[in-house]
């Protein structure tokens, strides 16, 4: 994800929960001795050991198959190389963490494909040839999920905002994200329509869920020069594709990519 990461960081993850406009503080627990075990024997049921999913060349084989398969930016390549896809997903599914698929992560919503996560972040960096920028800068994710793709994310940028409307999603993700300690993401429990006002604007938007059109908040906070990546349904079709667009001082600029199949947006909070 040199080791773009940064696993020497110390500092806490930040973690908000917005809803309404406010920040709402969570109580920090202190369990007993007991109550620490059990968490960590849980840790351990959730991400088996002795699968050799922890080897660096799981993932570099991983990053191999999808420089085969057309991704061509090696900072794409090197981060998703870096970040441990298999702790993102159900230990029933933990075999196929490094598989060319789509894993069900609860409520609905899925990790998306790596070579789908690989394609939308160098058409965020703007392309092997484009060169656009040397790294995504300030980026807003709409759509956590279970962190994999902010994880990804954190790898190439100076700072992340992840906003997640699902309650649940947003609390695994904190979970998942703790132990790779990620300084520079944010996570936010809000309604990703909205984007995150307080920190715009952001030089990138890349969005995991598509919706009839890309929402004006996303457009009103995305910097001049900045560019958008998201799913969006094609007029007069079923039908999703990947939308470019970059802001000009003169107005935006869309570019339409493939087909691809994501949740569909949505508004509101969900506890």
């Amino acid at each position: 994800m040199s080791d773009p990461a940064r696993r020497g960081r110390k500092f806490p993850l930040r973690l908000d929960a917005v809803a309404g406009g406010t920040v709402a503080k969570r109580a920090v627990l202190h369990p007993q001795a007991p109550v620490l075990h059990a968490k960590r024997d849980a840790t351990q049921q959730r991400t088996p050991s002795g699968l050799g999913l922890d080897s660096a060349d799981v993932r570099k084989r991983m990053a191999a198959r999808l420089r085969e398969a057309g991704v061509r930016d090696e900072r794409v390549l090197a981060a998703m190389a870096h970040v441990p896809r298999h702790q993102f997903v159900d230990a029933a599914l933990v075999t196929q963490a490094y598989e060319d698929t789509s894993l069900p992560i609860g409520h609905g919503q899925t990790i998306s494909k790596p070579s789908v996560v690989a394609r939308m972040i160098e058409l965020l960096l703007g392309g092997a040839n484009a060169r656009r920028m040397q790294q995504l800068g300030r980026v807003l994710e709409i759509g956590t999920g279970c962190g994999y793709q902010a994880a990804v994310l954190s790898a190439l940028a100076q700072h992340v905002v992840s906003v997640e409307r699902l309650r649940p999603l947003h609390d695994k993700a904190r979970e998942l994200l703790a132990p790779l300690r990620p300084a520079h993401l944010r996570l936010v429990y809000g309604d990703g329509m909205r984007g995150h006002p307080p920190n715009a604007p952001y030089d990138s938007i890349i969005a995991a869920a598509g919706g009839d059109a890309v929402p004006t908040a996303w457009l009103e906070q995305l910097s001049i020069g900045g560019r958008l990546v998201s799913p969006v349904r094609q007029a007069g079709s079923d039908r999703q594709v990947l939308m470019v667009m970059d802001r000009h001082e003169h107005g935006i600029e869309q570019t339409v990519y493939e087909a691809v199949h994501f949740v569909p947006l949505k508004s509101g909070l969900a506890g």
